[in-house]
């Protein structure tokens, strides 16, 4: 009989694997027709961002029924630093006529000198391209072929539209460098921590097989419910595949390697491998996917397509960590970790670690590295303090593409006039008393009807104070609150979309926050069946994000040079950081958990805990603090501001609060720590489950 067996397991070892293999095959070859059309669906407009009921958003929609649809607006920028020539005047002139040879435009533009003479600034309109992104780009290059400075003359091509256009290259460039960046940082580093020359690739080549397959899911997600799809949402997808997706294999690894040395057969020991640590990855990936879940209560357009995207990169993670990597290291056999195979019946080498002697801290005195560790989270916190206000569109790019160049110049030369407008559209049949209602607003230095139809009439009004400032700010409220407001119409533009977006990120902060502490607090509790536990270890994270957010605040202005935050920089990075850190937390307190089971008492269970999983959770925290920092090296500020708070996070969560602040809690508590559970009461009978190998992951630390 125990022959017969050994035979069936043989060809189940044999075939299961070769499936699963054909599998993914098959996956990956449906997820090829769509997987590269996601970058042609990303929608990266301030508006596109927006919830329907934002004021700016009206106005885009009635700007959609107006005669020619959606206008593009720029501003063509001619500067001399010593004063404009005759000749450059001309050239100007002549080549402004060439533009509106070439381009239907709303008016003939007309030139607005600059007080001090250096400047002319031409206000170019047209609905030419209505409101396809690609056509509205290509004019805009078609423009900025024509406009040409020479001799000392500058010309450039700024406002909604160079903006626009800027934002949306850079979008397009991001995902091939974004992609390349991660996956070289993510070998790497698997590099170093197995020192293989082979496994390494196992867990890169699953992650790429994830995340394709991810692109090709939310490229459907796009199609068939509308779930929009930005270039943030779309980059954080692959951070998301390749950081939580290594970070399982490194667990799933580390435990295969361990039963290869007691169990003779690959496919037995990954057998054994999955069962345990299965609990763990699937609540670890449960708790991240929950929290990006309740994303989907945000109002604003970019934050909730944010969650479907991240759960879907997550769980393709899950999947191919879970099924395409065993299959693949279970072909392999034990050659694929040479040099280092864990022969079977061998033990590994026995070595006190660094986790070993921060136990040993930790273990005598837990109370003193707590108060210690709370009040440099505390202090790291006060930097939230200089955090800055809302980010302006000039400060949106790590470097100074034309629009913002242009942005600057006029800012010089015209620094009491606004160089956008500001969109007001009314009822038609209420236009005249609007019109007149306006140019009495404070704030407002021009007023004129720009076209009509559908029962609706835009107003291009022009602030007399620079864009984006607290002057024109306060304009926009009054037409809001005043004539505009009053008879029933909207105020919209670049700088209104950019009060409405700070306004629903501030609503989706009181919403999304409490919602997400919930969810991952039920999951805990489910898991780790305590409410002491799940407390401290979801009190610990928000205090990650406080301190990580505070060493943002010290470090964005001060030594990057980024002026202003994303709105959605404090929503974002706490449902990044308090869905992944709790990852951590899973692996130390479900072991903990298990040696309490096994006999251990709650203080030596802690310490053995740590011994056991610190090599695993250093090198996961490592290396998805490495794929957030790939953010840092993109075009966008926000992308930068984004990717430093995660990463930094992380580092503190692996670093900090798990090595020294969860370790020394559960220590002070000791079966506190596992109230009201049954380990909380009385030492609980040995279960007929082995104890689980001290050495886990010795070969990791």
């Amino acid at each position: 009989m125990g022959a017969v067996e050994g035979t069936q397991r043989t060809r189940r070892g044999r075939f299961v694997p070769w499936t699963l293999l054909a599998m993914w095959l098959v996956v990956l070859a449906l997820a090829s027709p769509l997987a590269g059309k996601l970058s042609g669906v990303q929608q990266n407009r301030n508006v596109d961002y927006l919830p329907a009921s934002a004021d700016s958003t009206q106005v885009a929609v009635v700007q959609d029924k107006l005669p020619g649809g959606e206008s593009t607006d720029m501003v063509v920028v001619y500067h001399r630093d010593g004063g404009l020539t005759g000749a450059d005047r001309r050239t100007a002139a002549a080549q402004i006529d060439e533009i509106a040879a070439a381009h239907k435009l709303s008016a003939q533009p007309q030139a607005v000198p600059s007080k001090d003479g250096t400047t002319l600034m031409y206000p170019v309109s047209t609905t030419e391209p209505g409101q396809d992104k690609k056509a509205k780009n290509a004019l805009v290059d078609d423009v900025r072929e024509i406009v040409d400075g020479t001799g000392g003359l500058t010309a450039e091509v700024g406002g909604s539209a160079g903006l626009q256009a800027d934002s949306g290259k850079v979008f397009e460039s991001l995902d091939g460098p974004l992609l390349y960046t991660t996956v070289a940082v993510v070998a790497v580093l698997l590099i170093v921590i197995y020192r293989s020359p082979l496994l390494w690739l196992v867990p890169l080549v699953a992650a790429g097989a994830a995340d394709f397959t991810a692109m090709a899911v939310a490229y459907g997600l796009h199609t068939w419910f509308g779930t929009t799809v930005t270039g943030a949402s779309s980059g954080m997808m692959t951070i998301l595949v390749f950081g939580a997706g290594t970070d399982y294999a490194l667990l799933l690894v580390s435990r295969y390697r361990e039963e290869l040395r007691h169990i003779e057969r690959p496919y037995d020991a990954m057998r054994a491998a999955l069962r345990g640590s299965g609990p763990a990855v699937l609540a670890s990936s449960g708790t991240v996917a929950a929290g990006l879940l309740c994303l989907l209560a945000a109002d604003l357009n970019s934050t909730r397509g944010m969650g479907p995207l991240g759960t879907v990169g997550v769980l393709c993670a899950l999947l191919a960590m879970t099924t395409l990597l065993p299959a693949l290291l279970v072909l392999l056999g034990r050659r694929v970790f040479w040099p280092l195979v864990p022969a079977f019946g061998s033990e590994p080498k026995q070595r006190r670690s660094m986790f070993a002697a921060i136990g040993s801290s930790a273990g005598r005195r837990p109370v003193t590295v707590l108060i210690t560790g709370a009040a440099v989270l505390g202090a790291l916190a006060l930097g939230t303090l200089n955090l800055q206000g809302r980010m302006k569109n000039e400060n949106s790019f790590v470097g100074t593409p034309e629009s913002i160049a242009a942005a600057h110049t006029l800012a010089a030369a015209y620094p009491g006039l606004g160089s956008q407008p500001i969109a007001v559209v009314v009822p038609s049949a209420k236009a005249d008393q609007a019109l007149e209602g306006i140019r009495g607003t404070r704030g407002v230095a021009t007023a004129e009807p720009r076209r009509s139809g559908a029962g609706w009439t835009e107003i291009a009004v022009t602030a007399d104070s620079p864009p984006e400032s607290a002057g024109e700010t306060a304009t926009i409220r009054a037409l809001r609150s005043g004539p505009a407001g009053q008879l029933g119409g909207h105020v919209g533009g670049p700088s209104a979309q950019l009060i409405d977006l700070k306004a629903s990120n501030a609503g989706d902060r009181d919403i999304v926050v409490p919602l997400v502490l919930v969810s991952v607090l039920l999951i805990l509790i489910v898991l780790l069946r305590s409410l002491i536990a799940p407390l401290l270890l979801v009190g610990a994270v928000v205090a990650v994000w406080g301190a990580a957010l505070g060493i943002g605040g010290l470090v964005f202005e001060p030594v990057l040079g980024i002026e202003g935050n994303d709105p959605a920089l404090p929503v974002l990075s706490f449902v990044f950081l308090v869905a992944l850190g709790v990852d951590y937390g899973i692996f130390l307190m479900h072991r903990m958990r298990e040696y309490a089971l096994s006999g251990l008492a709650p203080e030596a269970a802690a310490l053995k805990a740590l011994r056991t999983t610190g090599g695993v959770i250093a090198s996961a925290g490592l290396v998805l603090a490495a794929t957030f920092s790939v953010l840092t090296t993109m075009p966008l500020a926000s992308l930068v501001e984004m990717g430093f708070v995660i990463a930094v996070g992380v580092l503190l969560d692996t670093f900090l609060v798990r090595t020294f602040l969860v370790t020394s809690a559960g220590v002070a508590l000791g079966r506190a720590l596992w109230w009201p559970g049954p380990l909380s009461k009385e030492p609980p009978a040995r279960e007929s489950r082995p104890a689980l190998p001290v050495q886990e992951s010795a070969e990791l630390r």
